[in-house]
């Protein structure tokens, strides 16, 4: 029977827990993964052990989207200053979607009292396993698309004549923004059918996890989705924006080693007086920026 202090039974048990475990050196190598690292993060244990987090492997960053992995890494900061951190960051997915965990991180000291290495822990936040349990309950009554788990068309054009109603009779305020994948199709001609429906994978996910919980995303045709923006200003809008923007612009997806990304292009309007769904969808369309940026998501903005 093995002992219970062989050290080896020690890292089974860490390398089995389905929460995120790590352990980095002072160089910054991972040494440990555990299945919840893997789960959470898309990279196995046999891709990360050995190689820096500096590589990408564990990129943080913040709500709207810079790279932590400077001086303020929570990783890093533990090292530097023997203190414990804890963080909500986002890790960047193997497929390239961003994920909100919450972090905590542990300078671990040898038989010296030296900093040898820092062991972290992180999980998927709270807000996020809310809400696939909600999209589960709206699957079995046919509300999401099959092919991204969003709202379906009639589902969100239900929720938009709902906030129109709320609007009209409350003027409570709310925002419609309308993204478009630029050359779906060259990009699926190009890279086949199963790498474009991997990029529409990561889209959906790096959207969903900028949006706050109340906003409602849905899937209007192959190539177009809208964000209702609930109870949303012309200002905190533009916000929204701004953040899908950033996210929507760092997307890469990993694919047979190549990095593939796409354009994505956005316009938005607010709610109006004598609003009707129709209205604001043409009037959303009409605001579409034309022409491509490669590797770029343009914003278009409706002034009316």
């Amino acid at each position: 029977m093995p002992s219970i202090c062989d050290p080896e039974m020690f890292r089974a048990i860490l390398e089995s827990l389905q929460a995120g475990v790590c352990f980095i050196d002072r160089e910054r190598r991972i040494l440990l993964w555990s299945a919840g690292a893997e789960r959470i993060t898309g990279y196995q244990r046999h891709e990360v052990v050995g190689h820096g987090c500096r590589e990408g492997i564990l990129a943080h960053c913040k709500e709207h989207g810079c790279n932590l992995c400077g001086t303020v890494c929570p990783l890093k900061a533990a090292l530097l200053d023997g203190k414990s951190k804890e963080a909500n960051v986002y890790l960047c997915h193997k497929t390239g979607h961003r994920v909100q965990v919450h972090l905590w991180a542990v300078p671990v000291r040898d038989a010296h009292g030296a900093i040898a290495g820092m062991a972290g822990s992180f999980d998927v936040w709270r807000a996020g396993v809310t809400r696939d349990r909600r999209q589960s309950a709206l699957a079995a009554h046919g509300c999401l698309d099959e092919a991204t788990g969003i709202a379906n068309q009639s589902f969100t054009l239900f929720h938009l004549r709902e906030n129109l109603a709320s609007f009209e009779g409350y003027h409570i305020p709310f925002g419609v923004i309308y993204m478009r994948m630029d050359q779906a199709e060259q990009f699926q001609a190009k890279y086949g059918r199963e790498a474009a429906a991997a990029m529409l994978e990561v889209m959906i996910e790096a959207a969903r996890n900028t949006i706050r919980p109340t906003d409602i995303l849905g899937r209007w045709s192959e190539e177009e989705f809208i964000l209702i923006a609930v109870g949303c200003t012309h200002t905190g809008l533009l916000k929204v924006i701004e953040r899908l923007h950033k996210v929507l612009n760092q997307i890469e997806l990993s694919w047979w080693g190549d990095r593939l990304s796409m354009t994505t292009k956005i316009s938005y309007t607010a709610a109006q007086d004598a609003d009707t769904a129709e209205i604001m969808l043409e009037r959303l369309r009409a605001s579409m920026p034309s022409g491509a940026t490669a590797n770029r998501a343009a914003a278009g903005r409706n002034k009316s």
